[in-house]
């Protein structure tokens, strides 16, 4: 599809998407029923049902939602029509939340471990029985080892209210681990520390529907599908804005792109600083912007002055003459140019901190900070402030650990995030610098998510106590000796939800439905279990007395915020006039050279450092996202299962014909280290590298109580057993491991079609 025709069907699409995943909650044929006239279609409309406005948590971007109830059920879910962000949209993942709401498969009640770990054989126990065996095991390893014994891993709006449970404790040991160090990390540090706020957090200060150009690199804007983000991009295109795509894969971007790079994975960053190099030699930068807003630009200037375009076209494996036209093509929009800082970051380890510094470098250059079009500045938003949660409480004795896994981390900017997931799987397998007996986990497929499931498998054996908070039972929850089925969040509160973007705006996550089966909010059990464990600080009798509190800031209460259709907006300040910018650093400007950095031995500027290329016969795996899915958290959701039930294996045309594969024909991947796939089906496509294969992310599932998911399509996360960390805060790599095909129980040595240079090393594999 052209970029004419996309425009065009763009919003047929939206409407069309709405309409595929209208119905009633219920089996499996859900259509095949609807057409034999013993189920009905749902119309649009009201359909006589109640409508009560809420927040979507399909995935992190959080919608405002309508769920539209009849006769006690949910029957549909829409967009609230009052948000500024996605109006009456919703993605398909969000329509499906009434299948989340109905799965068969999700836990619903408290259960506890009667076989091995990992087994999934469990037996149902009340409420106390739960909290009392959690209680009591927290205490006894608090007591015996210390309170850093104790480790929490959480994700998501359910998670704080546990996670400050884990603080009262008194251990340093918790992390939102996927949102961080697996994905966010050297992202939100680089610009941290560039341009003073970070710009890729849940909400990303882009904007690209007022930008004339457009920069995405490796960014899956179209298949992420988080509605308001890709409405953007799609009205930034519809407006007129060139787009330029760096991504060795042909994605949904990529074909809407006026270039497209397909570069050699690995090299991102020589690519961006011989673009830095390029704009500083021929004038292209806004020198007026850089002059009163910069600070290091002599230094960088002498940085970068080695990486010449010539040098990068060779180790990029790109054309020269296309580096020019995409970089000419971004300068000549400045300073309405959106370089796209993009989110998930942990690709190759060393380099990736740098390699979005170099974004924000690039985006400085342009003067495209606090300006129409360029990335721009969140809009506080003043909620009131709440005592009823307990941060830490004041009879809580701090214990300084004689080592700190937090203060003393080999990675100087990792204790500003937390306690870097890596180290904490390393200290449970090793007791070093301490023991850690016991942990608790929310919101996380620590199998799925945290690189090397083989070393997370190892370190939960050698626990003493698990549990989980989950909706679904997952590989987490078959790992765990206690399951507390956590409420749906279309069945509970959460605090208030403030968005600070181009429009900002205030709304509420409340229950559509009442709670099914025995599960309760996030909030009942962790002041259920504060009152076992003696913490005091949740003294609110439930969560609408700290939402309340929070809504005071803005001069409203539930009931009035309800009356305005569970929704408000506020006054914006996403832009600067030149003489009004003052960024949150130390300078109040913009740092091309990074002190901080400096200061800690590490680059100020960002350097170009090879990682290695595939071994011979190998080629480098690369993963993404599935438009309908997120990641292992919606593979058993029925609607979303029925439109993509398995992942594919991306595979170049050239190197499937030498191979003898064939489109759609299973075969199993093996990685340097030996370990093997599942069958996974082949998509051979010209569209990928052929140094290069992909496959989504989150199928593959291990765990036998999904009884869809389990083991539908390859899980990319256990070919990750070669890991790098990020030297700056710990982050691990995702993107540093190779594999070659097996069919018919033979290996098949992937032909070297794209010669690799000297200046890069390749991967050696150590000898059994």
């Amino acid at each position: 599809m052209n970029r004419r025709h996309f425009l065009k069907m763009s919003t047929a699409t939206a409407v069309a998407m709405a309409a595929s995943t209208a119905g009633l909650p219920g089996g499996k044929g859900l259509f095949r029923a609807a057409r034999a006239g013993t189920l009905p279609i749902a119309p649009s409309g009201s359909m006589g049902a109640s409508e009560t406005t809420s927040v979507c948590e399909m995935c992190f971007w959080r919608c405002p939602i309508i769920g539209k109830v009849r006769d006690g059920k949910l029957i549909k879910i829409e967009g609230n029509s009052k948000s500024p962000v996605n109006g009456r949209r919703v993605c398909a993942r969000g329509n499906s939340g009434v299948q989340l709401l109905y799965d068969p498969d999700r836990i619903k009640y408290p259960m506890k471990r009667v076989g091995a770990r990992g087994e999934g054989k469990w037996a149902r126990i009340t409420w106390d029985e739960a909290l009392d065996e959690i209680a009591h095991n927290m205490d006894k390893v608090k007591k015996e080892y210390g309170p850093h014994a104790l480790a929490f891993f959480d994700h998501g709006a359910s998670a704080e209210h546990l996670r400050k449970i884990f603080i009262n404790m008194g251990t340093e040991n918790y992390t939102s681990e996927p949102a961080f160090f697996q994905c966010v990390g050297p992202a939100a540090l680089a610009y941290l520390e560039t341009v003073g706020y970070i710009t890729t957090g849940t909400r990303q200060y882009n904007d690209m529907a007022h930008a004339k150009a457009m920069l995405l690199v490796g960014s899956h804007i179209g298949e992420n599908v988080h509605v308001s983000h890709v409405r953007e991009f799609i009205a930034g295109l519809q407006n007129g804005a060139r787009l330029v795509v760096v991504d060795p894969r042909f994605s949904t971007a990529a074909g809407k792109a006026d270039i497209h790079l397909a570069i050699r994975p690995g090299t991102d960053t020589a690519l961006m600083l011989a673009w830095i190099n390029y704009v500083i030699s021929n004038n292209l930068y806004d020198k007026k912007f850089v002059a009163n807003h910069c600070e290091g630009f002599d230094a960088l200037r002498k940085e970068v002055s080695g990486y010449s375009m010539e040098w990068a076209a060779k180790i990029c494996d790109l054309r020269i003459e296309d580096m020019k036209a995409a970089i000419e093509l971004l300068a000549k929009a400045s300073p309405q140019v959106n370089i796209h800082p993009g989110r998930h970051s942990t690709w190759y380890g060393k380099g990736d901190v740098g390699r979005h510094q170099s974004y924000a470098i690039l985006t400085a250059l342009f003067g495209a900070v606090g300006v129409p079009g360029g990335i721009y500045f969140p809009s506080p938003v003043p909620l009131g402030h709440v005592e009823c949660v307990a941060e830490k409480s004041e009879h809580v004795a701090p214990i300084e650990p004689e080592i700190s896994l937090k203060e003393d981390s080999a990675y100087p900017f990792s204790s500003n995030f937390g306690t870097v997931t890596a180290d904490i799987i390393k200290a449970i397998i090793t007791g070093k610098p301490y023991p850690i007996r016991l942990l608790g986990i929310n919101g996380v497929n620590v199998i799925q998510t945290i690189p090397d499931p083989y070393e997370t498998m190892k370190a939960l054996k050698k626990l003493d106590f698990i549990f989980c908070e989950e909706i679904m039972a997952g590989e987490t929850a078959i790992w765990s000796d206690i399951i507390l089925p956590d409420a749906v969040y279309l069945e509970r509160y959460d605090g208030v939800y403030a968005y600070d973007g181009l429009t900002p705006y205030v709304t509420v996550r409340q229950p559509v439905v009442d709670p099914l089966f025995e599960a309760r909010s996030p909030y009942w059990i962790a002041k259920n279990l504060a009152k076992r464990l003696d913490i005091p600080g949740f003294t609110c009798p439930n969560e609408q007395a700290f939402i309340e509190k929070e809504l005071e800031g803005v001069g409203y209460s539930l009931k009035t915020l309800n009356k305005e259709g569970g929704l408000i907006t506020l006054p914006a300040n996403p832009y600067r006039k030149p003489g009004e910018l003052k960024l949150d650093t130390e300078s109040g400007k913009v740092n091309l050279w990074v002190e901080a950095f400096d200061d800690e031995d590490l680059d100020p500027i960002p350097k170009y450092e090879a990682t290695p290329a595939p071994p011979k016969g190998y080629t480098r795996l690369i993963y993404g996202r599935s438009p309908v899915h997120t990641f292992s958290r919606t593979m058993n959701n029925l609607w979303l299962h029925n439109e993509i039930p398995e992942n594919k294996l991306w595979l170049n045309d050239k190197v499937a014909k030498m191979l003898g594969i064939r489109d759609n024909e299973e075969v199993v991947l093996e990685n340097q280290d030996g370990k093997r796939s599942n069958p996974v089906k082949v998509l051979v496509t010209p569209g990928i590298r052929p140094d290069t294969v992909y496959m989504a992310h989150g199928f593959g599932s291990k765990s036998p109580l999904l009884s869809r998911a389990h083991g539908k399509g390859a899980a990319d996360g256990f070919m990750m057993t070669k890991n790098v960390e990020d030297p700056f805060m710990g982050a691990t790599s995702k993107r540093t491991n190779f594999v070659r095909i097996i069919r018919g129980g033979k290996p098949l040595a992937m032909p070297d079609l794209c010669p690799v240079p000297d200046e890069i090393p390749r991967y050696t594999i150590k000898s059994a």
